[in-house]
C-alpha cells in the first residue's frame, strides 16, 4: 500500500489523497492553480526531533491561500540502501517502494526538507531518498528548516550541493533551529518567536520559486 500524503489548502482546507493520485489538474497555459510544496522529515532514527518540527512548519504553513502543503515522512516509505540495479538517470524502477517514493515525490512541485545535522551533513536516511530518483527532483525548489547545536547549517550547507546536482533551485532564506534556544531541555520544540517570520519568508521564496519553475516545466512538456 502506498503512504497516505495529506494535502493541506489554503487557510486551513485539507484533503486525503494517495501517493498515486494528481493531487491537481493542470492545463497546458492555464497557471491559476496553486502549486503543491512537501515539507519533509527528514530523519527516520527513534526519538527523532524532526517530526514535531516538521509539524510546526505545516502548521505555519496551512495558514496561507497560495499553496498546498503535505508532509511526506521517508518512515512511511521504508527505503532500504539503494537497491536497484540501473541508475536512477534511467528511470526504470524496479522495486515496489523506489515506486512509491518516485510518484510522491512526482506529485510536488516544491520542497521543504526539515533536516538534523549529523557530522557536519544531513541524515543518511535523506541522503539515500534523494538518491533514489533522479528527475522526479528537476526543475522544482527547495527550501530548508535545520536543527542541531549549531543550528544544523552545516548540514543545510551539503544538501544545496546534492539538491544543485539534481537541478533544484534551494532558496536564500533558511530556518536554523538551535538545540540550546529553541528546544526546551534539548528535546521539546520551543521555538523562539522570531522563527515563524523566519519560516513565512523562506515559504515566500519556496512558493515563488516553485511556481516561476512549475511554469517553465509546463511549457516544456510536450503537447497532449
Amino acid at each position: 500500500m502506498s503512504p497516505v500524503l495529506t494535502m493541506s489548502a489554503g487557510r486551513g482546507k485539507s484533503a486525503g489523497h494517495g501517493a498515486s493520485e494528481r493531487l491537481v489538474k493542470i492545463e497546458r497555459g492555464v497557471d491559476t492553480l496553486m502549486i503543491n510544496v512537501a515539507i519533509v522529515i527528514g530523519s527516520t532514527r527513534p526519538g527523532r526531533r524532526g517530526e514535531a518540527v516538521a509539524r510546526w512548519v505545516h502548521d505555519i504553513a496551512v495558514k496561507r491561500a497560495d499553496a498546498r502543503f503535505g508532509l511526506l515522512d521517508l518512515r512511511d516509505f521504508n527505503l532500504p540502501h539503494l537497491d536497484e540495479e540501473m541508475p536512477p538517470a534511467m528511470g526504470q524502477y524496479q522495486h515496489p517502494h523506489t515506486k512509491a517514493w518516485a510518484e510522491a515525490v512526482a506529485a510536488f512541485d516544491a520542497y521543504v526538507f526539515v533536516t538534523p545535522e549529523y557530522n557536519h551533513s544531513t541524515s543518511g536516511a535523506l541522503k539515500n531518498a534523494i538518491d533514489f530518483l533522479y528527475a522526479e527532483w528537476h526543475n522544482k525548489a527547495a527550501g530548508f528548516v535545520s536543527y542541531g547545536a549549531a543550528g544544523g547549517t552545516r548540514a543545510v550547507e551539503h544538501l544545496r550541493l546534492v539538491l544543485g546536482e539534481l537541478q533544484v533551485a534551494d532558496v536564500r532564506d533558511q530556518v536554523a533551529l538551535s538545540l540550546s534556544t529553541d528546544f526546551e531541555g534539548f528535546v521539546a520544540l520551543r521555538p523562539a518567536a522570531h522563527q515563524e517570520a523566519t519560516v513565512t519568508a523562506m515559504l515566500d521564496q519556496v512558493i515563488a520559486w516553485g511556481g516561476a519553475l512549475r511554469r517553465l516545466r509546463l511549457e516544456a512538456a510536450p503537447q497532449q
